[in-house]
């Protein structure tokens, strides 16, 4: 929009001017004006600014506006504007997601119930947040799906599949688009396969392969790449090594020994029981990790492929080898999600910590009794 103005024929309504009441002049408006007498583009501007979390409130007094937010028009002026606001979205509970905002601390209006079947329900399910959508994959009785939620019509449907449906696989996003690689089909075939997802064509794009089939591996993006680190072949033996997507060349490059085994586990031994894919986050391009067998925080150099041990996580927040414990990089703060594991407490807790204010000091931000259990969670920045 060379002006930010859609034409409609340049209609025109009239208005009483409330200062010349007396000579009852009239004055000409533009009903394609978002705030009246400030113009298109500074009402485009002033409306960047808020909350999203007051969008759904302001909608209701404009129609014009109404269309922006539906439409996604906004979000797109709000991302060329560097205008972002993350927010964290989970599920302690089988097909309900909530909603947080670490800036403002407030709990966002519960999501709408996910219209699912069992099967579904009791499947292995991943998240990933694109844009403004909210993806949970899963498994129906005869095949892989995908539910979508829009954070611009608050509703859930169903997603167009992947090209190579699967489970256990792992993704990352940055702005408009995400990409899975690995996991396993239906068959338990573990896979290299990589595919990107763009959310405003919702169009799944193949990618070249990885040069390593892998599953129960994590996904980040850093200095503008993909990483895939961790992950298991198909005999559950683990990973060290990692490897990057670069979006530029298309390629993929193998890093050696990126990611260490567990404590106490020696070269070439079966892990006794299945682990949580890698705890990872980025924040301004350094990638954190939370290690749950020693409740450490470590944070990687780039340079010397190397982990350094810089703090450990939040007492209270247990995990079951992995599962049940959400670790995410939301914004400019690291989050950690989970709580005490002692029978009938069900609290879930929300940490933060940002690492450009200091050593790693976890601030406790909220608590709910919903359950402390995390199933899946997922950032959405928009």
């Amino acid at each position: 929009m060379a002006s930010g103005r859609r034409k409609r024929g340049r209609k025109t309504m009239q208005v009483n001017n409330p200062n010349r009441s007396d000579e009852r002049k009239k004055e000409v408006v533009d009903p394609d004006t978002l705030i009246p007498y400030i113009g298109w583009d500074n009402s485009i501007n002033c409306l960047l600014r808020c909350s999203r979390s007051d969008y759904g409130a302001i909608a209701a007094l404009n129609r014009n506006f109404c269309h922006l937010i539906r439409s996604g028009e906004l979000y797109q002026l709000r991302r060329r504007a560097g205008i972002v606001e993350h927010w964290i979205y989970f599920s302690v509970n089988l097909l309900k997601w909530e909603a947080y905002d670490p800036v403002r601390m407030r709990w966002i209006s519960q999501l709408p119930k996910m219209e699912a079947s069992t099967c579904f329900v009791y499947s292995d399910k991943e998240s990933l947040a694109v844009g403004t959508q909210l993806l949970v994959f899963g498994r129906e009785v005869s095949c892989h799906v995908v539910y979508r939620y829009s954070h611009l019509t608050n509703t859930w449907c169903l997603g167009l599949p992947m090209n190579t449906p699967r489970c256990l696989f792992a993704s990352g996003s940055i702005g408009a688009i995400g990409i899975v690689a690995g996991g396993c089909n239906s068959t338990g075939k573990v896979l290299s396969v990589a595919e990107l997802y763009n959310s405003e064509t919702d169009e799944w794009i193949p990618l070249p392969d990885m040069n390593i089939p892998r599953k129960m591996c994590s996904g980040v993006f850093m200095d503008g790449k993909f990483y895939i680190v961790g992950g298991v072949d198909d005999e559950s033996n683990p990973f060290t090594c990692g490897e990057v997507f670069d979006l530029e060349t298309q390629t993929w490059e193998v890093i050696p020994n990126m990611y260490p085994r567990p404590a106490g586990e020696e070269e070439g031994q079966l892990r006794r029981a299945i682990e949580a894919p890698p705890l990872l986050g980025v924040i301004n391009n350094e990638l954190y990790c939370a290690d749950h067998t020693t409740q450490e925080i470590r944070k990687y150099d780039k340079k010397k492929n190397s982990w350094t041990a810089i703090g450990r996580l939040p007492e209270r927040a247990a995990s079951v080898r992995g599962w049940g414990l959400a670790f995410r990089a939301c914004g400019e703060r690291l989050m950690v999600l989970g709580g005490p594991r002692e029978f009938g407490t069900g609290v879930l807790e929300l940490y933060s910590w940002i690492p450009s204010q200091g050593p790693v000091e976890w601030e406790l931000l909220a608590s709910k009794r919903i359950g402390s259990f995390v199933y899946n969670c997922a950032v959405m920045g928009c």
